[in-house]
């Protein structure tokens, strides 16, 4: 059987941090997608999700690392992959985040050197 691990997320950027590993640059940002729907009583509800990304610059499909900034909407895809931590308090906690192997501007117009 074929095995797939395979995550798309359309969204805005939220905070970018980019590091210096070794001879090239890696970003860790967010993304926040959003999720719209009404309640029982009819009332619009918008259900936000922030998820994790890290993009390693150089690779095909992920566009120079300064041009992934806050508040611009993005298409990212990739894998997902999970880790276990634990935390101050000594709980044991898992983190999701997306290694990113495409990443796209979603309006070119807002960030036409992203592509």
């Amino acid at each position: 059987m074929e095995q797939l691990n395979k995550i798309e997320i359309r969204g805005n950027v939220g905070s970018v941090n980019i590091l210096k590993v070794g001879n090239t640059r890696v970003a860790h940002f967010s993304v926040a997608t959003n999720f719209a729907y009404k309640d029982r009583n009819g009332e619009p509800v918008i259900e936000t999700t922030w998820h994790y990304v890290t993009a390693w610059e150089g690779n095909k499909g992920i566009p120079p690392l300064d041009s992934i900034a806050k508040g611009f909407p993005i298409y990212v895809a990739g894998r997902l992959r999970t880790q276990k931590y634990i935390a101050g308090d000594g709980s044991e906690k898992t983190s999701y985040d997306i290694i990113a192997n495409t990443i796209e501007a979603v309006d070119s117009s807002v960030s036409p050197q992203m592509s």
